[in-house]
């Protein structure tokens, strides 16, 4: 293969042409490589974030009206119907949703808070669920779909500081996997993904200096993980080259959780 193939194959592995996906936290980090990468290999977007830069990246990433931008509270179920009506009424399908909008609250398990905890619970896992309900009747009316959900290795191990994280990436592991069991004679899979420390803004903001250093050295790579590594498993989780795998929850840890 010659070089510029390989670097073809990389900005745009997949054909999704024809094909909608909605990606939750799109404006920036995992969300924006992600919506990046799908709107590369041909996909219609619906961008959804708590801020109005998605109006924006939906207007940049292709031309008018191939993208659709939402402002959007995740844990609001009235305001995510009336999304996926508008989807439908717009698009007409939705093939992939990818929920990747989190929160990291961090505190010791002793003084964590009550508020802290409900909202963990509410972004990082009851969204997930409620995003899956809605999209739900279109991609069974379609005999197809891909849910692709973003956890984290603290899924599978304990991290200090992260009681309640650590707790709601279990959860939606599990949650993962029920919906896989159902829905799969729908046609439909559901995976999640769980990275180390990903080298987003914020991530380099929360991981700089000696903690960062430190963690390094926990992972046997080295290094912390890349946006763009994850959305090219997302991309290969939503093909149709997956069709086969359903109710994994896949790490990119560089080895993290081996040791």
């Amino acid at each position: 293969m010659s070089a510029a193939l390989s670097a073809d194959a990389m900005t745009r592995p997949h054909d999704f042409s024809g094909r909608v996906a909605l990606v939750t936290g799109a404006a920036a980090g995992i969300g924006l490589a992600t919506s990046q990468l799908l709107a590369r290999c041909g996909a219609r977007l619906v961008l959804v974030d708590r801020s109005d830069a998605v109006l924006q990246l939906a207007r940049q990433l292709g031309p008018d009206h191939a993208h659709l931008g939402l402002v959007l509270d995740v844990c609001d179920e009235a305001a995510i119907g009336g999304a996926i009506a508008q989807v439908e009424q717009h698009y007409g399908r939705i093939d992939v949703l990818v929920n990747n909008a989190g929160v990291a609250l961090l505190q010791e398990a002793e003084s964590a808070t009550c508020a802290d905890w409900d909202r963990t619970m509410a972004i990082n896992l009851k969204a997930p669920f409620l995003l899956a309900q809605a999209v739900f009747p279109l991609m069974q009316r379609q005999q197809g779909g891909r849910i692709i959900n973003l956890a984290s290795q603290a899924s599978v191990v304990a991290l200090e500081r992260h009681a309640a994280y650590c707790a709601s990436k279990a959860g939606l592991v599990a949650l993962t996997r029920v919906l896989a069991l159902e829905w799969a004679r729908h046609g439909i899979t559901a995976n999640a993904i769980s990275p180390t420390v990903v080298e987003t803004e914020l991530g380099k903001q929360a991981w700089a200096g000696a903690v960062g250093v430190a963690m390094r050295a926990r992972i046997p790579v080295g290094r912390f993980a890349q946006p763009d590594e994850v959305a090219h498993l997302v991309a290969y989780l939503a093909s149709p080259q997956a069709a086969m795998i359903t109710g994994e929850n896949i790490l990119i840890d560089g080895g993290y959780t081996v040791t």
